[in-house]
This record gives structure tokens, C-alpha cells and sequence, in this order.
């Protein structure tokens, strides 16, 4: 284990990379800039508490710290940077705090075993595959302060049974439920204008979808292999 002393006010890039034997690291209040990839590859460490003082994560802090059961985020937070807690397989919920504005591509990427997660109303974007191979999460609700969805952002979520797009968003990015497989229903709002390539791809459990009268394209292959896909409703405003 390894604490960190009071004196200290930011940790480098890279600062604990690799060190695969730590279990615990106890940041002080003090410290208000954690480096990228300042904890990446600590795969034994199993709980964090990042303190107050801090207000973004950077790109690949917590990379592949694949003991992480849970962590402890501070309100002071705003930006969850790119890659944060790729591969924390371990990691099962976080509860992110209402003043993060921005959660970066593939922020939760490979955190397979994660179940729940609350997206505060602060937020206005989600990253490209930010929540993509999230296995075991079974619900999420975007709130309606999201106006962008990257693409792939819930690929490969095979446990997400239904999702409510809110209507902030304008847009379906390609890709963005492709593989859903256990996705059954999905809400699309009347704010939306288009629906990207390969959006809901592969969603094999999806039974029926109202594409609302707002959409005047659907990308290619915006539906294929949904398998259970029964009924369809295409309004007079698309023109592609």
C-alpha cells in the first residue's frame, strides 16, 4: 500500500503505472491533478477514494486495475476523461457525481461486470463506446441534459433490456446499440432527426419500433438482424 503524503499536490503521468502488487493508495486532499494513466495496470487494487480536491480524471487513469470493485468519485468532478476505467472488469457500480459535464470515449469500455450506473442531469455528452462491452448492465437512463451519444457508446451491451432516449437528443450515431441483444424496447423522441448506420444492428430481441415523424434519414443497415423485429413504422418523413 502506498499513501500519499500531504505535501503533495499532483501525481505525474503515468506515476504508478504497472505497479501490479498494490493493493491500496491513499490520495490526500491535497493533490489536485492526478496524471493519465496515473494508476493503469495496478490490477490489484481493489477500491479507490479520489478526493474532493480533484476535478477531472484523465484520459487511462485507472486502465486495466481489473481488482477495482468500487470507487469513490468526488462531487468536484467535471470531466471523466477517455478511457478512464477501460478493462475495471471488476468494477459492478459507480455513481457519477451532478457537476460532470463530459464522459469520455470508451470511459467504462470493457467494464464487464458493472450493473448499474447513474447518469446525472449535469452531463451533455457521452462519449464514443463510453459504456460499450458493459455485459452485465441491465438498465441505464440518460437524462435530459444529453445531447450527444457517440458512436458505439452501448455496443455489446447484452444484458440492456429497454432504453429511453431523451429528447435533447437530435441524433442516433452509427452503431450506437448495435449488438443490444437483449434490448426489447426503445423509446425514440420526436427530437430526433436521424438515425446512424447500423444503429440498432444486431438487436436481436427488439420486436417493434416507431420511428417518430421528426427522422428524414436511417442509415445503412440501421436494422439488420433484428431477428424478432415484427413491426415497423417508417413515417412519411424519410426521404433515405
Amino acid at each position: 500500500s502506498i499513501t500519499i503524503p500531504s505535501s503533495v499536490t499532483s501525481t505525474g503521468d503515468e506515476a504508478f503505472k504497472d505497479r501490479r502488487s498494490l493493493t491500496s493508495i491513499t490520495i490526500p486532499n491535497s493533490v489536485t491533478s492526478i496524471g493519465e494513466g496515473a494508476f493503469s495496470g495496478c490490477r490489484s487494487i481493489n477500491s479507490i477514494s479520489i478526493p474532493d480536491s480533484v476535478s477531472i480524471i484523465r484520459d487511462l487513469t485507472f486502465f486495466f486495475c481489473r481488482s477495482l470493485t468500487s470507487i469513490k468519485i468526488p462531487n468536484s468532478l467535471t470531466i471523466i476523461g477517455n478511457r478512464a476505467f477501460d478493462c475495471c472488469s471488476s468494477l459492478t457500480l459507480i455513481s457519477i457525481p451532478d457537476n460532470v459535464i463530459t464522459i469520455g470515449e470508451g470511459a467504462f469500455l470493457r467494464c464487464i461486470s458493472l450493473n448499474s450506473i447513474k447518469i446525472p442531469n449535469s452531463v451533455t455528452s457521452i462519449g464514443d463506446y463510453a459504456f460499450k462491452y458493459c455485459e452485465s448492465l441491465n438498465s441505464i437512463k440518460i437524462p435530459n441534459s444529453v445531447t450527444s451519444i457517440g458512436e458505439k457508446a452501448f455496443g455489446n451491451c447484452n444484458s440492456l433490456t429497454s432504453i429511453t432516449i431523451p429528447s435533447s437528443v437530435t441524433s442516433i450515431g452509427d452503431y450506437v446499440f448495435k449488438d443490444c441483444e437483449s434490448l426489447t424496447s426503445i423509446v425514440i423522441p420526436n427530437s430526433v432527426t436521424s438515425i446512424g448506420n447500423g444503429a440498432f444492428k444486431g438487436c436481436k430481441s427488439l420486436t417493434s419500433i416507431t420511428i417518430p415523424s421528426s427522422v428524414t434519414s436511417t442509415g445503412d443497415e440501421a436494422f439488420k438482424d433484428c431477428e424478432s423485429l415484427t413491426t415497423i413504422v417508417i413515417p412519411d418523413s424519410v426521404t433515405s
